[in-house]
Order: C-alpha cells, then structure tokens, then sequence
C-alpha cells in the first residue's frame, strides 16, 4: 500500500515508522527540511519538503497513485484543506487528526473516512487510566457504544482455573460480554479462545463488553476467590 502523510510532527513520524514496519511505501510532506531528513535517513520513508496543500506538492508526492492519505498537519484548517485535495484527487481513504471539535463536521463533508481527535483519545485514555488502574489498556468502537479491555489475571482471582464457557455461564458475567482474545503468557502469541480454554493466573484476556458493565466487568475478573 503506498500512503500519503501530511505532515513529519511527532505523530506524522510515529504513524509512518509503524506503516514502514508493516511493510508499507510511506511518503511523508513536511515544510521542516531537518524533519524530512528523519524521516528519509532514520524512517525509512521517501519525504518531500514543501506544503502538504500544495498542489503540485501533492502531485510531485504522487497523490493520484496513494492507497491512503492521513492528514496529521499542526491545524485543523490545513488537515481540512489537505483532506479536500485529496479526496478532489480520487483517494478513497483518508485518515484526519482532529484537534478542535467543530471541525468534525466539516472534514466528514470533504471526505474523511476516519477522523481521530487527537484530544479526546487523550484525555479519554487518561480518564480510563485513573479510573481503571487494572485495565492494562481500553479502546472503544462505534461512537463508545462497545469497549475493548485488555485485562491481566491475577494470581489468586475468581476466574482462575474455569473455561472461557464456564465463565460465561457465570450469572456475575455481564450478558453481552465476550473474552475474544487470550495470551498465557507475554511472549506467547495472542489466541482467540474457544469454550474449553481454561484462563491461568498471571494470563492476559481481551473482552468486548458494554460501556454500562464495564465495573461488573472488571470487578469479576479481578474478584477474588
């Protein structure tokens, strides 16, 4: 996949190191001559100096054959603008940051297919952190209406030693909740569990539950016996 980024900020470099580790073709535009140089010596990706809402930026960046574009520019305005000519030039996908909510709107109306508010998932992963210490890490899907937990088993909780299916059978278990992910140990590789995969202490899950039992949730994994 070839992408796009407008962009060599903190999160343009991060967003294309990681697509060069999964063996993507980045090209990143950025106006800072030393931080394209990053980008081409340390990176791994092509770079080209000049303004991501640059026409023939873009077009020198070979917008027409990009699989993807993500705008991650310093302000809202340019990632709209950015966004607009992109979309003008027939990408199908797009991935906004977003750093002031009224702009939500309009970058749905130009084109954007993924817009990521870069404040929001902040404060939000914040607010999980203070009031979930136990939740290694969260992530939610569909406007917050599903959560995803990542949670470790402790040695001496309730769950230790039942089936994924006797879990569920468990009148505590929140009706609706899932576990769809199980790693018995950090440097095994992550399975998706079927009924007789018995959870061990010290083990990592992932479940998919609702914003409205994410305590009941918690609670019962990490209750203990």
């Amino acid at each position: 996949m070839y992408v796009l980024i407008g962009g060599a900020g903190l999160v343009g470099l991060d967003l294309a190191e990681r697509l060069v580790e999964l063996g993507h073709t980045v090209a990143v535009i950025d106006i800072d001559p030393s931080a394209c140089r990053y980008a081409r010596e340390e990176v791994g990706a092509m770079a080209f100096e000049g303004s991501a809402v640059s026409t023939e930026v873009l077009l020198e960046a070979g917008i027409h054959k990009a699989d993807a574009v993500a705008a991650v520019l310093r302000h809202d305005a340019l990632n709209l603008a950015m966004v607009t000519l992109a979309k003008h030039y027939g990408v199908s996908h797009i991935v906004s940051r977003m750093r002031h909510r009224d702009f939500a709107e309009p970058l749905r109306i130009v084109g954007a297919s993924h817009i990521i508010s870069t404040v929001d998932l902040g404060v939000s992963t914040m607010v999980n952190a203070i009031e979930y210490p136990q939740v290694e890490s969260m992530m939610h899907f569909e406007q917050g209406q599903i959560e995803v937990l990542k949670l470790s088993i402790p040695e001496k909780c309730y769950v230790v030693g039942l089936t994924v299916a006797e879990i569920a059978q468990e009148p505590q278990f929140p009706t609706g909740s899932l576990i769809i992910g199980y790693q018995s140990h950090p440097h095994m590789d992550l399975e998706i569990p079927n009924g007789s995969t018995v959870l061990e202490p010290g083990a990592t899950i992932l479940m998919v539950t609702k914003p409205g039992s994410l305590h009941q949730a918690i609670d019962f994994i990490n209750g203990c016996t």
